[in-house]
């Protein structure tokens, strides 16, 4: 059985923080304010569907294979596919 002390603490935190938006800075320095429509954990693997402020585009947070990181996809409005953006280094709660 998978304890919450196994959980990612990133991906905890966002899940906690659900359903008020939360600020991720990703790896590169990228920040911005996400609302998450949904936050799951399925045993260790954490998913996450959410829309960003200042952005049209939808965005995918998944856990890594290792989970050790989550990571961030984004499928703009004229996109068919998806694209990795980067990996979620820190979660702030939005005030």
């Amino acid at each position: 059985m998978v304890g919450m002390a196994d959980l990612n603490p990133i991906a905890k935190r966002i899940h906690n923080l659900t359903p008020n938006p939360v600020r991720l800075r990703l790896e590169d320095g990228t920040e911005a304010v996400f609302e998450m429509s949904w936050t799951e954990f399925f045993q260790q693997e954490f998913q996450a569907e959410a829309t960003r402020e200042d952005d049209d585009a939808d965005y995918r947070l998944v856990s890594s294979e290792d989970n050790n990181a989550v990571l961030v996809g984004r499928q703009g409005v004229d996109d068919e596919e998806w694209s990795m953006i980067g990996a979620v280094e820190s979660v702030d709660a939005v005030e």
